[in-house]
């Protein structure tokens, strides 16, 4: 080592910054290090929450509806045009013409946020995706792809998974 234990001692005193420039040596700062790691440990996550892997995401490859039998609604709970959102059983009923019901998944197939509002469309605040009240098809994107149907009986006015 160049001017022995003494001089290394110093150098080590001495600012951070300077530590590079009077060994003769590149290296990262504790600090710097230190910080490095944390941002690397918040990138993880963050790029895992904004990916696109439909697997997990999307309601077409498996989002979660519910169980065959499940009642939904009565038929009077649906406007003619419009529809109704049931978020704790994963599934949207619509009536775009009178006595006609579909049922559609709940989940936004862009990247599988639940659908907020049924107007004239189905539509997803998360990122303005809308769909038919017909066919579950994109009217409006970024979604792409429709929105899964879900089979549903209509029985004595009742509404139930089928």
């Amino acid at each position: 080592m160049r001017g022995g234990p003494l001089a290394t001692l110093a150098v080590m005193s001495a600012a951070p910054d300077a530590l590079p420039e009077a060994t003769g040596h590149r290296c990262l700062s504790r600090r710097s290090a230190i910080g490095g790691v944390a941002c690397a440990g918040l990138a993880v996550p963050f790029l895992a929450a904004c990916s696109s892997d439909s697997s997990s995401q999307s309601g077409s490859d498996g989002g979660q509806t519910a169980d065959a039998g499940t009642p939904l609604a009565p038929t009077s709970d649906i406007p003619v045009g419009g529809g109704v959102i049931y978020a704790d059983q994963g599934v949207v009923v619509t009536q775009p013409t009178e006595g006609d019901f579909k049922a559609f998944g709940a989940e936004c197939t862009h990247q599988g946020c639940t659908v907020t509002e049924v107007t004239e469309t189905i539509d997803c605040a998360c990122h303005g995706s809308s769909f038919s009240l017909e066919d579950g098809a994109p009217t409006a994107g970024p979604a792409t792809d429709p929105l899964p149907t879900v089979e549903i009986t209509v029985e004595n006015d009742e509404i139930t998974v089928a």
